[in-house]
């Protein structure tokens, strides 16, 4: 019997579309792979420092001999905080760059697959030199906090602006609180006390969050204070900074945390002429007692921290009410804005940087351009420092803005 050849089956019409559906989404996406790779290795320049001073910038480690740290993994060690320094400068012929993020402060870029969709660090290129001479003349103090996780690198398109125009800025990261901190070249990661898991979640004012914030703000106000004094000790030595530090004026400034840090740290710091809160609810002793020094709160522009807003849930409502006591309780001069547009993460440089979609829809990045987040930032940070440490009188903290994303807050 002849054998008979089966008829060859004929590919079903949706397959075959599903197969070209399919082949067009493996070339769409290695498409986008490729571009988001391309973007993320482009050399990226900070934004220039709109101040008449060049900057310079120095790192240095401390150790706080008179605290035993509660945060450490290992119990009995003294506080460890690395400062970075951005300060008016002098460069000579020769002046080197400083790196962004140099050596293990690398590490703070993002790992494993999502870091492809970042800019690398090593082409990000800031305006500061390194180690050079300060500029002639007595500068004052502002010590930098960055918020939960963060680390002072991660402001150095803010700090070199204010640096620019006259102020020694000291970024001090909260050892253990960080995701990363360096400490005499080692990485250090941060601790369960130091950024505990369960703090952020919910209600940043419930019963719990509130004794974690409010024990873990103390430590960081003495972090600051401490900075504080070490810059200073700075003009009494032999180096840089001797007959450059004018420690009679220290203003302190903090985003997200390290906001609520600065006010607490200047509540108690008697040198203290200012502090600064971005986008930071706030914490601590403060709250309560008010600040008697002239205070500058920002934030974003769906954010509850300065007292004014629309809440859309009971963590909102309690940002809120916590500003109103802050503000209530004070007895010197306060001024409140908020940034239209502007999401947590705009007062750093997140926003400048390039972040892949997937990427960029995870962190807290309004529509604002992250360059013009910062300059506006800057603007009231550099408007409120001349006002309380130089006296000099700033209309654009009482006039109208020049610029259409402020919102001043009624106090």
């Amino acid at each position: 019997m002849d054998e008979v050849t089966p008829a060859p089956r004929k590919k079903h019409p949706w397959l075959r579309r599903a197969s070209k559906v399919l082949l067009a989404l493996v070339v769409l996406i290695a498409g986008y792979v490729g571009y988001v790779a391309f973007r993320a290795a482009q050399p990226f320049t900070l934004p220039a420092p709109t101040g008449p001073y060049a900057v310079g910038r120095t790192l240095f480690d401390r150790t706080d001999e008179t605290r035993t740290d509660p945060l450490a993994p290992t119990p009995g060690m003294p506080r460890e905080l690395s400062v970075w320094l951005w300060y008016p400068a002098s460069p000579g012929p020769g002046a080197q760059p400083a790196p962004y993020a140099p050596d293990a402060w690398a590490g703070l870029h993002l790992g494993g697959l999502a870091g492809l969709g970042e800019t690398g660090f090593a082409g990000v290129h800031d305006h500061a030199f390194a180690d050079v001479p300060a500029a002639a003349g007595r500068f004052p103090v502002v010590v930098l906090e960055p918020g939960l996780g963060f680390a002072a690198p991660q402001y150095t398109a803010l700090a070199e602006d204010l640096a620019s125009h006259g102020y020694l800025v000291a970024g001090v990261t909260p050892t253990y609180s960080a995701n990363l901190t360096v400490l005499k070249g080692r990485a250090v990661a941060a601790t369960k006390a130091g950024n505990p898991p369960e703090f952020g979640a919910g209600d940043l004012h419930g019963a719990q969050a509130q004794t974690i914030g409010d024990r873990l703000v103390g430590i960081w106000a003495a972090d600051a204070s401490f900075t504080a004094a070490q810059v200073a000790a700075l003009d009494r030595e032999t180096g840089l900074f001797a007959g450059h530090v004018d420690a009679a004026a220290t203003v302190y400034l903090g985003h997200s945390f390290g906001g609520a840090a600065a006010l607490e740290a200047c509540r108690s710091d008697a040198h203290c002429a200012g502090a600064a809160d971005l986008d930071g609810t706030q914490y601590g002793t403060v709250v309560h007692s008010g600040l008697a020094k002239p205070m500058l709160l920002i934030g974003g522009g769906h954010s509850c921290v300065t007292g004014t807003c629309q809440p859309a849930g009971p963590s909102d409502q309690s940002d809120r009410d916590t500003a109103r006591a802050l503000l209530s309780a004070g007895t010197a001069p306060a001024w409140c804005y908020r940034i239209s547009g502007a999401e947590h993460f705009d007062f750093s440089d997140y926003g400048l940087y390039y972040l892949a979609a997937p990427i960029r829809s995870q962190l807290a990045l309004g529509p604002i351009d992250g360059s013009d987040a910062l300059t506006i930032t800057t603007a009231y940070l550099t408007a409120f420092l001349d006002h309380v440490s130089r006296g000099l009188p700033e209309p654009l903290l009482t006039g109208p803005s020049p610029y259409p994303q402020v919102e001043p807050q009624p106090r």
